[in-house]
């Protein structure tokens, strides 16, 4: 897996996965539970994952999305 965007803003992360998922890739979200451990405060940021192969596509469609 590649990451291709680390946020702590979980509104901008599911709104950037739909955004993935609508353009036929299969994007993961890691850490997405980690809120447990540190408490809720956003500290540690969450993780949006490609396949190696989707990378490079991700990334255009975050970049032609204007959330490059």
């Amino acid at each position: 897996m590649e990451i291709i965007v680390r946020s702590t803003n979980t509104v901008r992360l599911h709104f950037l996965m739909a955004l993935l998922r609508d353009a036929g890739l299969n994007p993961v979200l890691l850490d997405e539970h980690i809120a447990a451990v540190e408490g809720n405060i956003g500290a540690f940021p969450r993780r949006i994952a490609v396949s190696p192969d989707e990378a490079s596509r991700a990334r255009r469609v975050l970049h032609d999305a204007g959330e490059s």
